[in-house]
């Protein structure tokens, strides 16, 4: 039986740059709005090459890297001996990993750790299997792209044939083969998805073939900025290896507002609501929607220690420090430590509260039981410093706002009544915004794109019709005339 999802996780995870689960609900919609537009602007042929392309790459978009990430940590991960689940990040600061050997919450994953810092070479040679595995499965899945792509022009064309003959039969029972609309015409060949792939490579090789490992770590560890560049290859391949000028605009027009939607505006969408909404009311909504909405958050606003607490952590300096006060056991309690769990920004020990980067994983824990944030730090994540100091930060403006609201709050209300009051605005604002964020992109992307593609093929009566058809039938034409097909 599955249980119940709480409000707070289902906009926690929309809420989340980092979750698949937004990117795949605007991907959808984008994939509807374009095949349903294929079907009104072409005929069957178009919609079914759209639905293919579309949902075909959408398939390998989201699961490709996590599944070639699982295969990767079963043949070499797995059979050197190492574990995967180390987030190679915390090799980054000795001292750091020092603490996390040291506060490693059972002896299982204490081993783990003392295996790849047991020398210089088990260091490099864990790092070099990690950046390993993001750079394979990375252009694994692009290859599965460029074989879909080329299963989806070779199907196309052979449907398309396939009725085109069989309408010339047709005609070829009433009437001779008539190829007077032929006649004058340049017969454009179908030209290869492929045909420039290969003088691409040589280009690439031309580069820096030692890419920095830290410049690189964002796009490594992160699931939709390691999609970035999975999508940067589609969009190059769709643009570049376009089978006509339809194709060339259709696809601009697409992916740019792809990119557009899907990376670069939906986090400043976001921020900008949010903004606006702490101007506007004097509410700071910037903490995740599970500790928006959790009792941890209600009894920290009743605290009056709470500035207390927040000062004692911000009297430590280092990193090592931070990180030592966050992993001790004595301080689990602590609510800056409790919400930084609650958010994820900390992974803990519990399998179950501690999904993996796999899309499949991530999908099952989706609708898991909430994690217990009194678990112990699993030391083989990394944890974001600067995450859980903006915790800190975010927490004392929102004790100091409620503060204010609670002066100008009428008189003869409990500080109970005040404080329900408080909370019930902020969660409302909260998911307002992340509602907005997801509603501008989706109508984008779903409706807004799709009828711009729209209005540039009705705009042109010479564009309406389904060019790829147009040219494989043009090419069908000059064999049949030369004898090449029999009718």
């Amino acid at each position: 039986m599955i249980p119940a999802i709480t409000a707070s996780k289902i906009y926690s995870t929309l809420g989340n740059e980092n979750s698949l689960v937004p990117l795949a609900m605007k991907d959808i919609a984008n994939s509807m709005g374009l095949t349903a537009a294929s079907y009104i602007a072409g005929d069957e042929a178009e919609g079914r090459d759209r639905f293919i392309d579309e949902f075909g790459t959408q398939a390998i978009w989201l699961f490709g890297i996590p599944v070639y990430k699982k295969i990767l940590d079963l043949g070499l991960f797995k059979t050197l001996g190492y574990d995967p689940k180390v987030d190679v990040r915390v090799l980054k600061n000795p001292d750091i990993f020092e603490k996390a050997k040291e506060y490693a919450a059972n002896d299982k994953i204490k081993a783990s750790l003392e295996k790849i810092g047991k020398s210089q070479k088990d260091i490099k040679v864990f790092k070099g299997l990690s950046f390993g595995k993001f750079v394979a499965s990375t252009f694994l899945t692009i290859g599965s792209y460029y074989g879909l792509t080329k299963f989806r022009h070779k199907h196309t064309e052979e449907h398309i044939k396939e009725e085109y003959l069989k309408k010339q039969a047709a005609l070829k029972q009433t009437k001779p083969l008539s190829l007077t609309a032929f006649q004058g015409q340049t017969l454009n060949k179908v030209p290869s998805a492929f045909g420039s792939v290969h003088n691409s490579t040589k280009s690439t090789n031309n580069k820096d073939n030692n890419p920095s490992f830290g410049g690189i770590q964002d796009f490594m560890f992160s699931p939709t900025k390691n999609l970035m560049i999975v999508d940067a290859s589609i969009t190059a391949e769709r643009i570049f290896e376009s089978r006509n000028l339809q194709d060339t605009v259709g696809y601009i027009v697409k992916e740019g507002s792809f990119w557009a939607f899907m990376y670069l505006l939906g986090g400043k969408i976001q921020k900008y609501v949010e903004n606006q909404t702490e101007k506007k009311h004097n509410m700071n909504i910037k903490l995740d929607a599970r500790v928006i909405e959790s009792e941890e958050l209600k009894n920290a606003l009743k605290n009056k220690e709470l500035p207390t607490l927040l000062q004692a952590f911000s009297n430590l300096k280092k990193d090592v420090d931070i990180y030592d006060f966050i992993c001790n056991p004595n301080n689990k309690d602590n609510v800056i430590v409790k919400m930084a769990k609650m958010s994820d920004i900390i992974k803990v020990t519990d399998s179950e509260a501690n999904p993996s980067d796999g899309t499949f994983t991530k999908i099952k824990n989706f609708f898991a039981k909430p994690k217990d944030i009194n678990n112990a730090v699993d030391t083989r994540s990394f944890i974001d410093l600067d995450a859980v100091k903006d915790i800190k930060e975010n927490l004392g403006k929102l004790y100091d706002q409620f503060n204010n609201y609670k002066a100008k709050a009428a008189s003869g209300k409990s500080d109970d009544e005040i404080l329900t009051a408080f909370l019930k605005d902020l969660k409302k604002y909260k998911r307002a915004s992340i509602l907005k964020n997801i509603g501008a992109c989706i109508g984008a992307l779903g409706v807004l794109c799709p009828a711009l593609m729209l209005a540039l093929r009705f705009g042109d009566k010479d564009n309406r019709n389904f060019k790829v058809k147009e040219d494989i039938e043009q090419k069908l034409a000059a064999d049949i005339k030369s004898g090449k097909i029999k009718v």
